[in-house]
């Protein structure tokens, strides 16, 4: 379900590049699908982590992981962005990552809560 999220990235990207979507480019999707399925279970297990160790509740356990995963999502995907390789497929990368990172972290979350269930309308920040 969170790969959607970097294909927005990979057309867009391409528009503004005016480049084209060929076998190249397909390799840059098929890595940005490991990148960004890598970077949501790395959330999803902080969440678990967060709530097993803090004895959280689920709903505490999602609000404290978010915070304490941007920092090494957000770096892995800097590096992923500069490394030189084609120019489509760097395109669908750079412009995939930059979307699915920034959507991955609200959506993750979000989905996890509603997959779970877990209400947010008692909740109360302290």
């Amino acid at each position: 379900m969170i790969i959607p999220l970097g294909l927005i990235g990979v057309v867009i990207g391409l528009l503004i590049a005016q480049s084209y979507f060929g076998f190249i480019t397909f390799l840059g999707v098929i890595a940005l699908s490991g990148i960004i399925i890598n970077n949501a279970i790395v959330l999803i297990d902080r969440i678990k982590i967060k709530q097993d160790d803090n004895v959280l509740s689920l709903l505490d356990a999602i609000l404290a992981a978010y915070p304490g995963r941007f920092r090494p999502i957000l770096l892995t995907t800097c590096t992923t962005i500069g490394g030189p390789m084609f120019e489509p497929m760097a395109i669908a990368i750079i412009f995939g990552l930059f979307f699915a990172t920034a959507l991955t972290l609200g959506v993750v979350a979000v989905l996890y809560s509603l997959f779970i269930r877990v209400g947010f309308r008692s909740y109360r920040a302290e």
